[in-house]
């Protein structure tokens, strides 16, 4: 976990609870102002065609919203700023409406089959599109540019990986072809051969 991960996580409550579990903890280093992503963060993230948006509300309340898109719709701009297009929707705008009273964001991506997470922590700002045409070419493919409504940005606290022990592997249909590829040459060959000798 990186130190400023720790320390913006790691509230007093937090810390009672695991003194409470496994006793007292090492003192905490002195945090930096932000943890920047490095090249495996800024890999991982390119690879990710979705992954889950926490924000809260001005009552206190989380919320937590998928996003999805082609790879690497979620864009890292700096190792510290990140930036996706936001598509037409069901007119909820639960995500946006909680940016404007509090920014805190809470990125949680997610590889099933290489059983990788990633939890990034910033501060996020949502910006209208119709504003701001000019960020269309930069943040979205042509083919969705009619059904975007606004740009979110995230300024990176930090970052830290999870432990796989518990993911269960999950696969797409292309990830399920490209593994299964192989046995079904085979099995063409083998009925191939089967038609050959049967003949």
């Amino acid at each position: 976990m990186t130190e400023k991960f720790l320390e913006v996580t790691g509230t007093p409550s937090v810390r009672a609870a695991r003194e409470r579990y496994y006793g007292p903890a090492r003192a905490e280093r002195p945090a930096p102002a932000h943890d920047p992503l490095g090249p495996d963060e800024i890999e991982f993230i390119g690879r990710r065609d979705s992954f889950y948006l926490a924000t809260v509300s001005e009552t206190g309340w989380p919320y937590m919203q998928h996003r999805g898109g082609r790879p690497g719709f979620l864009r890292v701009l700096a190792p510290d700023r990140l930036a996706f297009a936001d598509y037409k929707g069901n007119r909820q705008l639960l995500s946006t409406g909680n940016l404007d009273v509090n920014d805190r964001a809470a990125l949680f991506l997610m590889d099933y089959p290489r059983r990788q997470r990633l939890k990034i922590l910033g501060h996020a700002r949502t910006v209208d599109a119709r504003e701001h045409p000019e960020l269309l070419a930069e943040l979205a493919e042509p083919a969705v540019h009619r059904t975007i409504e606004r740009f979110f940005f995230i300024d990176v606290v930090s970052h830290d990986w999870n432990c796989p022990k518990y993911i269960t592997p999950r696969y797409t249909t292309e990830e399920i072809a490209e593994l299964t590829a192989p046995l079904r040459q085979r099995i063409a060959e083998l009925e191939q051969q089967l038609a050959r000798t049967s003949a």
